[in-house]
């Protein structure tokens, strides 16, 4: 598939809010989501990209931890 993928990227979101929302986006031609989380205030998911997964879209206010640091998304206000 992509010769550069190592396997090894790893991401740790804790929803501050209820109804944040985790999309996992495909690689390849055409992205896609293929996949969606919901969490509630004070629930953590540990991510991981893998062969399928080259994008994450977290909508929601939550902190997000990676291996370049740290950062937080704010709240979705429609």
């Amino acid at each position: 598939m992509n010769d550069n993928y190592s396997g090894e990227e790893y991401v740790v979101v804790k929803a501050l809010e209820n109804g944040v929302t985790i999309i996992g986006l495909t690689r390849g031609k055409d992205t896609r989501l293929h996949h969606t989380e919901k969490l509630d205030k004070g629930e953590v998911m540990l991510l991981q990209f893998t062969e399928n997964t080259s994008a994450m879209k977290i909508r929601g206010k939550a902190e997000i931890w990676h291996r370049f640091g740290n950062t937080s998304s704010e709240s979705f206000q429609k």
